[in-house]
């Protein structure tokens, strides 16, 4: 390999990271990027249990023989019950506000 080759190379893993996204971009500000469905259920249904999920969000794929595969089903299909899944996901994964001014 010429060295010209070569150094190119290594300045191209310089700049990208584990996930093979360039380094040098700002992070996203979205946050969900990088939160699947499935982990977004799973950590809700593991925080809160089915039971209290469904008083939270009260439809029939977390009330009636809630699963993790029944629930991704239902949320992938219907806009409006995943939106609400995904903010409630948010909500849980902000901190808290303070009321203090530093």
């Amino acid at each position: 390999m010429s060295d010209e080759r070569q150094s190119l190379s290594v300045a191209s893993i310089r700049t990208m990271s584990e996930s093979g996204h360039d380094m040098n971009e700002p992070p996203s500000k979205d946050p969900l990027h990088g939160v699947t469905l499935e982990t977004a259920v799973t950590r809700l249904a593991e925080q809160y249990g089915w039971e209290k999920l469904a008083s939270l969000i009260p439809i029939k794929c977390f009330t009636h023989q809630p699963s993790i595969k029944s629930s991704l089903k239902f949320l992938r299909s219907t806009p409006w019950a995943r939106e609400k899944v995904e903010r409630l996901y948010i909500n849980t994964r902000s901190p808290p506000p303070t009321d203090r001014i530093d």
